[in-house]
C-alpha cells in the first residue's frame, strides 16, 4: 500500500462568499473527494468557485455508517476535504467522528483556518474575549436545567448558538437563571447583508426580541460571572430530573 492521503476540514463562508480563502478553494480543486453535509447546498458554492470535485453526502445521520469507509480511502491514498454547510465542520456540525477516526489511525489531519461565526460574534461583543467557553446550542430538554445552573457559576464570557424561533424562550431562562442585568450580545446573520449585533442587559436584548421577531442565524454571547457582581442567581435552577 502507498501513502496514505490526507484528511482536509475546511471551512466555507456563513454569509459573504468573499470570506473563502484562497487555500480552501485549492484544496478543494485538488482533493479526490469532497465530502459535504447537503450535497446540493455545496455544489452552488462550488460551481461558484469552479471546483469540479467529486461530492459525498456525509452528514449526523450516515457519519456512522460512512466513516469507515472514508478512511479506509484515505489510507489507500486519497486525499479527502470535508466541508459543512456553513463555517467550520465539528463546531456544532459533522466533523468531530471522522477527525477522531482519521487521527486514530495516525492519517493527517489539517483543519484549515477560515469561517466561523462564533468568533466573530465573541469579538463584536464588547464584551471579555480574552477567555471564554463554547457552549454551541443547549439541549432542548434533559440536562438543560443542570447545565444553566452549572454556567450561572462560570466567569468566562459564554458563546451560544441559538435558533431565532428558541430565541426568546432562551434569552428569559438566561434572565432568570443569571440575572436580568448580566451583559449579553445577540449577534444576527454573521457576514451576511443584514448583519446586526443587539447589545444590552439580558433584560434590554429580550425585551428588544418581543418587540421585534428574530430571524436568521443567531450566535448569543453573555459575560461571566463577575467576582464583584450579583450572586443571588447562582443556584437559581435546582436538578430538576
Amino acid at each position: 500500500m502507498g501513502a496514505a492521503g490526507i484528511l482536509y476540514i475546511v471551512p466555507t463562508p456563513v454569509g459573504n462568499l468573499e470570506d473563502m480563502t484562497y487555500r480552501a478553494v485549492r484544496v478543494l480543486q485538488e482533493a479526490d473527494l469532497i465530502l459535504a453535509e447537503h450535497t446540493r447546498t455545496r455544489a452552488v458554492l462550488l460551481q461558484h468557485f469552479e471546483i469540479r470535485g467529486k461530492l459525498l453526502s456525509h452528514h449526523k445521520f450516515n457519519e456512522h455508517q460512512t466513516v469507515e469507509m472514508i478512511r479506509d480511502r484515505i489510507l489507500s491514498g486519497a486525499h479527502v476535504a470535508l466541508v459543512s454547510d456553513a463555517g467550520t465542520p465539528g463546531i456544532s456540525d459533522p466533523g468531530f467522528l471522522l477527525a477522531r477516526t482519521c487521527a486514530a489511525e495516525g492519517i493527517e489531519v489539517q483543519t484549515l483556518p477560515g469561517a466561523t461565526a462564533c468568533i466573530p460574534a465573541v469579538v463584536s461583543s464588547g464584551l471579555p474575549c480574552d477567555r471564554f467557553c463554547f457552549e454551541g446550542f443547549l439541549p432542548q430538554k434533559k440536562g438543560r436545567q443542570t447545565l444553566l445552573a452549572q454556567l450561572a457559576q462560570e466567569t468566562r464570557t459564554m458563546i451560544f448558538y441559538e435558533s431565532p424561533r428558541r430565541l426568546v424562550k432562551t434569552l428569559e431562562q438566561f434572565s432568570e437563571v443569571f440575572g436580568p442585568e448580566r451583559p449579553c450580545s445577540v449577534a444576527r446573520e454573521i457576514s451576511k447583508v443584514h448583519e446586526e449585533h443587539v447589545r444590552g442587559t439580558l433584560a434590554e436584548v429580550l425585551a428588544h426580541f418581543r418587540a421585534v421577531e428574530p430571524k436568521g442565524e443567531i450566535v448569543l454571547v453573555v459575560g461571566g460571572l463577575r467576582d464583584d457582581g450579583p450572586r443571588e442567581h447562582r443556584n437559581k435552577y435546582k436538578e430538576a430530573e
